[in-house]
């Protein structure tokens, strides 16, 4: 069985910011049902873009006039600034596929999007983080070709990916 390939971003498929327009769209995703437990509410991960403002990068994945998943990106985050104050780290924050849409490639293309604005903005590496367990999204990213870095966070395995050759 071959992986799917992301669709290409066209002007009918993109990542769009959140905004009055589409919020109320945005709010209304949901993953399946077995997927709840893996990946918070959109509207939690955009009361933490609220909060979190100046590392928070929300957007609908929107393909024509529909809303299809959201994906929200962190940007310069201090990782552990007691260790290491120069491990500053940029990726993956959240990434929700409306029940209907997935298998068809919408995560990827959200990944390969995010990952593009991370190199425009001069980011080498992306991180993810994911569950353990039934239907994780380790394979997912796994096949995107993130990398476990052997490091845990809040329970979640930590995974790489180097952005320094597309």
């Amino acid at each position: 069985m071959s992986t799917p390939q992301p669709p290409a971003p066209t002007p009918t498929l993109r990542l769009a910011p959140v905004t009055p327009d589409n919020f109320d769209a945005v709010c209304a995703l949901s993953v399946r049902p077995d997927q709840e437990h893996l990946v918070s509410p959109v509207t939690k991960s955009l009361a933490e873009a609220s909060a979190h403002g100046e590392v928070a990068w929300p957007r609908a994945i929107v393909d024509g006039d529909e809303v299809v998943g959201f994906v929200m990106a962190f940007l310069d985050i201090p990782w552990n600034p007691a260790e290491d104050p120069h491990d500053i780290r940029s990726g993956l924050w959240r990434l929700n596929i409306s029940a209907a849409h997935q298998s068809k490639g919408y995560g990827r293309f959200a990944v390969k999007a995010v990952t593009a604005e991370l190199r425009r903005r001069g980011t080498s590496r992306a991180y993810v983080t994911w569950h353990a367990g039934a239907g994780t999204p380790e394979p997912f990213y796994l096949g995107l070709g993130f990398r476990p870095t052997g490091e845990e966070s809040d329970g979640e395995t930590v995974a790489v990916l180097d952005l320094t050759n597309p």
